[in-house]
């Protein structure tokens, strides 16, 4: 274990946090990378300047002793801090937006503050943009929930096992599917990620087109529940 020689004598910069982290949201983060990397964000933010102040993905990875701090290896401390991110804007501490600009697709993150909820209505909005280039202008993505957001929003409290699965989920179907077959959990009132796993696995079997529209979703949503689901439902 690396030691620490403990703070010098003199005045030292700090970091403003607010207390309502300590009394609201420190108790509830049970993971430490999600720790690490809110703490880093209040830090690296209080570097910014002006009025709007976020931070990419990129701004986390470039920091390569934050970074090491996050795992004995790149691989697994890079693995850490991007499970991190997702936990602290699934938890809502950052709010997060994919744009697209000129030199391709950005992730900005925001602290889930008034000034970061402005921040990000702006740029939904198109009156605001970050790095503005009149040459090619930046065009919002069509931003869809993670995959851990919708979990927590619909199924239950994530899990390490559970964000491992979610993961695996990501890599195997297409996320219009999983988001499909989150509603249809939700509309059988089966909030189970068995139930969901396993209507993705069926329309995999089925050859489930990825085009799928708004009516033949909602035909599908008022369909019964399939025999093979039936063992792991329990109303």
């Amino acid at each position: 274990m690396k030691g620490f020689p403990g703070f010098p004598e003199g005045k030292l910069k700090l970091t403003q946090i607010p207390n309502l982290f300590f009394s609201d949201l420190l108790p509830i983060i049970d993971n430490l990378a999600e720790l690490k990397v809110t703490l880093y964000a209040f830090w690296a933010l209080g570097q910014k300047e002006g009025k709007v102040r976020f931070l990419r993905l990129t701004d986390f990875m470039n920091d390569t002793e934050f970074v090491k701090g996050l795992g004995p290896t790149t691989q697994i401390a890079t693995e850490n801090l991007l499970d991190g991110v997702e936990r602290a804007v699934a938890r809502g501490t950052f709010l997060h937006i994919n744009i697209e600009s000129a030199d391709g697709k950005m992730d900005l993150y925001f602290l889930n503050t008034v000034k970061g909820r402005t921040a990000v209505d702006g740029i939904t909005r198109g009156e605001w943009r970050p790095n503005p280039d009149q040459d090619e202008p930046i065009t919002l993505l069509v931003e869809r929930p993670n995959i851990f957001v919708l979990y927590e929003q619909n199924i239950g409290p994530l899990t390490p096992v559970i964000a491992d699965e979610l993961r695996d989920a990501e890599q195997t179907y297409p996320p219009r599917w999983i988001e499909e077959a989150i509603q249809l959990a939700v509309e059988n009132n089966v909030r189970k990620w068995r139930y969901v796993v396993s209507i993705l696995e069926r329309w995999r079997q089925e050859g489930k087109q990825h085009g799928t529209g708004r009516r033949d979703t909602q035909k599908e949503l008022r369909q019964p529940i399939p025999d093979d689901l039936k063992d792991i439902i329990k109303r």
